[in-house]
């Protein structure tokens, strides 16, 4: 299994594909301003093969000593044959000095359509590595927590990954989930 850089406009088209059906339209960003930010050198748009064959996406923005898993999805025809851990294994290789950092759907919101989905997905996090991290954010109306690789991000740190990578504007939208209501606090 190899992770290679999405350069060429028929691996973008493939991630762009999988992009679109795995990701909720709320957390997706535009893929355009992720291709801008891949020439910048900010993003990395990894297509995730094997043998030639597309398995899945992963994209990167990197901060500093950080790297945030923006998006992480395995095509349909190759999930459940282990290529997720195969391929984050891979991404603490290929990052193996950085601080890995990334959001899941909220498991505390018991009423969610998608709960066990969300419970078995933060559990495969956990099984290859990754922990809690002690807050949870608001990112554009959703409920995230925060997971990292072991090492300790705080949220000013994890938000100036947004701030530094995609500028004032976006970052406008996140702020630290109040745990006792509804409503985010600012930052």
């Amino acid at each position: 299994m190899e992770l290679t850089k999405a350069l060429t406009k028929e691996r973008q088209d493939r991630i762009y594909k999988l992009y679109l059906t795995a990701f909720p339209e709320s957390e997706r960003k535009p893929f355009p301003l992720l291709i801008e930010k891949q020439e910048e050198g900010i993003v990395d748009i990894l297509s995730i093969e094997e043998d030639g064959h597309f398995l899945g996406l992963a994209i990167m923005v990197r901060y500093l000593d950080m790297v945030l898993l923006d998006y992480l999805a395995i095509d349909e025809s190759a999930r459940n044959g282990g290529y997720g851990s195969l391929t984050l294994q891979a991404l603490f290789e290929h990052y193996p000095d950085m601080r890995m950092i990334l959001e899941i759907d909220s498991t505390k919101e018991e009423t969610a359509a998608d709960l066990g989905m969300r419970i078995r997905r933060k559990e495969f996090y956990h099984r290859n590595g990754l922990a809690d991290l002690p807050y949870e954010v608001n990112l554009w109306g959703n409920r995230m927590e925060m997971l990292s690789n072991g090492r300790p991000v705080r949220f000013e740190e994890y938000l100036a990954v947004y701030r530094e990578s995609f500028g004032p504007a976006v970052t406008k939208n996140i702020s630290l989930f109040a745990a006792d209501s509804p409503e985010s606090t600012g930052f």
